[in-house]
């Protein structure tokens, strides 16, 4: 046989095992995206758990765009406060559920929350998981099992939310951020005060809420926050912060992750 028609040979065996055996760890990756945890709800049956809890989102939790589908979450989920924003699809397989997943974020803790994972669902997100008029039924259960996976989250066109908390004053600001695409939490945030190339280190308060202790005439408003995800993704709010802000509003940014 010539050379070149064995080497050809060769090699097309081997590209054709190569790609059998990546289609494979593919496909075995994806059914395996979904891991076990426990699922339980708290709050009314058709509302939004609680006002915000330990994330520090307050009424948002029922409003567009989480729109109620919320959990609270025991700690490898809530994780001190740095898992808040991070969304999760979850499904579950008995005979009152639907069998599809449904998406929440992360919102509250649930210390008490026992499992690996812990999944405390708002009565919405529970009722969802249900086939229709089931949700009731599902709902009586109590503990259930659930399969769930880490995605992406994706609020469409809303831009990135910084809430001002009641507690700040010009020398001390402190903010809750809120609508995070991509990975939803954050690991970091900074302040870059106006005329400044120096950037501020926030402290993690609690939950999605940071602040900074501020000498208004040395770096003056109006402040860009920048953010660091998760996993490690950057993104900058320029000048979120205006000049004259007030404790309790909601300072719109243009950018999301």
């Amino acid at each position: 046989m010539d050379c070149n028609v064995i080497i050809f040979t060769f090699l097309a065996l081997c590209l054709l095992q190569y790609c059998t055996c990546a289609h494979v760890k593919s496909l075995n990756a994806s059914i395996a995206s979904f891991q076990p945890a426990v699922a339980t709800f708290y709050g009314p049956p058709t509302g939004a758990g609680s006002d915000g809890g330990a994330c520090g989102f307050t009424d948002a939790v029922s409003k567009p765009p989480f729109n109620s589908f919320i959990s609270a979450g025991n700690g490898p989920l809530y994780k001190e406060g740095f898992g808040c924003g991070s969304c999760y699809q979850v499904l579950c397989n008995l005979g009152p559920c639907s069998g599809r997943p449904v998406t929440v974020t992360i919102t509250d803790e649930c210390p008490g929350c026992s499992g690996a994972f812990h999944f405390d669902l708002s009565g919405t997100a529970m009722g969802a998981l249900a086939k229709p008029g089931q949700a009731n039924a599902l709902r009586n259960i109590g503990n259930i099992p659930i399969s769930y996976q880490r995605v992406p989250c994706d609020y469409n066109n809303w831009k990135i939310g910084f809430k001002v908390d009641l507690g700040s004053n010009p020398n001390f600001l402190s903010v809750n951020v809120e609508f995070q695409n991509g990975d939803g939490d954050l690991s970091l945030v900074e302040f870059l005060p106006a005329r400044s190339n120096q950037a501020i280190r926030a402290n993690h308060v609690f939950g999605a809420t940071w602040s900074i202790n501020i000498n208004p005439s040395a770096q003056p408003a109006p402040y860009s926050i920048r953010l660091t995800s998760g996993s490690n993704k950057k993104l900058t709010a320029t000048n979120v912060i205006p000049v004259g802000w007030q404790p309790g509003r909601t300072y719109w940014s243009n950018v999301n992750f």
